[in-house]
């Protein structure tokens, strides 16, 4: 794996092909790169969530589904755009608000919950991780941490910046971040596009020390991630890649991964897509079979993102050490797919198993009443979830 400086990698400086890549026509998006001429006038587009949170009486907790066993209710509500759950060790629960530019910590005390801002003004906060009592927060250029955080919930101190100079594009430019057995940040630097041939500074998977110094690139040729998590007993990264938009509404599809290499792992993009057809426009004189292909394929469009393996045994001896994954939704097909919680069950090998619906219901007569974007495992086993579209986190865990 090589080691790189910030410098050596450009990213305080923009080349003119990133430039030429991530500039969109004045009266075109950028979701729209890419989109058939022949469905211009469609009315697929990406989908704007409720202006205010859903209060908690209004939330769709009735058409929200898990097994016969199970049962949901609301952790919190009142989380504007909820994101990434990562859970402190005195217990506090914190969120990420990317489009609000905020992060929260949800305080449970005397069987009461309350929802704090502990950090705002940010730009585009969605990935952050903790350790050791500290919180990182990764926003769309930097990486800051705030020390001691939930000694300090009620006059949090302002974040201290120990990775800058990252690209600032807003497509796929949000960060996932967590934190490695090897005691470093993962964090990743997504595709500036729908489809072109990116930077050498785009695509990739970086690992920082936790001050932020030891750069590196961890693996390569990904569109764009956002949620990651380290198999309990193989310790190898797995992450859900988005694939490209506009080939079809049926491909490609999404794709669950892992890095068994470290810094060798290409991933296909822009070449190669789901790991076994490759991209019309950048896939000419390349073979699939150059790059690492996915652990297994879940569903076109269909949004996956936040990640966790579970490995308690609350829900049940047949959930223990599955991995669940949250899927945002499709927001460009006809038929929408995904708005769910998958639970994926793998060989000891780290091989793909089998795949089934965990928590479903978001999706209604091809409408959306919420929208999954992060699970993460509790200590007394039960498995909360966010909701970006509602601002909300839920909680499922067996009935009684």
């Amino acid at each position: 794996m090589r080691a790189i400086g910030i410098g050596l990698i450009g990213f305080l400086v923009v080349s003119a092909a990133a430039k030429a890549q991530t500039q969109q026509a004045a009266d075109s998006p950028p979701w729209k790169q890419g989109m058939p001429a022949a469905i211009v006038d469609s009315k697929l587009a990406p989908i704007a969530p409720p202006p205010l949170p859903t209060p908690a009486d209004k939330l769709p907790l009735d058409k929200l589904k898990v097994k016969d066993g199970f049962k949901i209710e609301v952790y919190a509500a009142g989380v504007p755009n909820a994101r990434t759950l990562r859970l402190g060790d005195k217990g506090t629960v914190f969120v990420s608000s990317r489009v609000q530019d905020k992060v929260h910590a949800i305080v449970t005390k005397d069987g009461k919950r309350e929802v704090k801002v502990i950090a705002s003004g940010l730009h585009r906060p969605n990935g952050i991780a903790l350790h050791d009592g500290t919180l990182y927060i990764a926003e769309l250029s930097q990486i800051s941490r705030i020390d001691k955080i939930e000694d300090n919930l009620d006059s949090p101190p302002k974040p201290t910046v120990i990775l800058d100079g990252l690209p600032k594009d807003e497509p796929h430019g949000w960060k996932y971040l967590t934190v490695g057995p090897d005691e470093k940040l993962y964090f990743q630097v997504g595709a500036p596009c729908n489809i072109c041939m990116p930077s050498d500074r785009h695509t990739k998977i970086y690992r920082v020390g936790l001050d932020g110094k030891g750069l590196e690139v961890y693996a390569h040729g990904i569109r764009q991630i956002v949620g990651m998590d380290w198999h309990p007993t193989l310790k190898q990264l797995y992450f859900s890649e988005n694939s490209r938009d506009w080939l079809s509404e049926d491909v490609p599809e999404d794709k669950l991964n892992r890095v068994t290499q470290p810094g060798k792992d290409h991933f296909g993009f822009p070449y190669c897509h789901q790991g076994n057809f490759t991209d019309p426009e950048f896939g000419w004189g390349r073979s699939c079979s150059e790059f690492t292909a996915p652990v297994t394929l879940v569903g076109p469009h269909s949004a996956a993102l936040g990640m966790k393996f579970y490995t308690d045994n609350g829900l049940g001896d047949d959930y223990r050490g599955v991995l669940f994954l949250a899927r945002h939704g499709s927001w460009n097909r006809t038929v929408k797919v995904g708005g769910d919680v998958l639970a994926i069950k793998l060989n000891d090998d780290g091989t793909f198993r089998s795949m089934e619906p965990f928590m479903t219901g978001f999706i209604q007569d091809n409408n959306y009443v919420g929208r999954p974007v992060d699970v993460l495992p509790m200590p007394d086993g039960s498995l909360l979830v966010s909701d970006d579209f509602n601002g909300a986190v839920y909680r499922v865990s067996r009935a009684q």
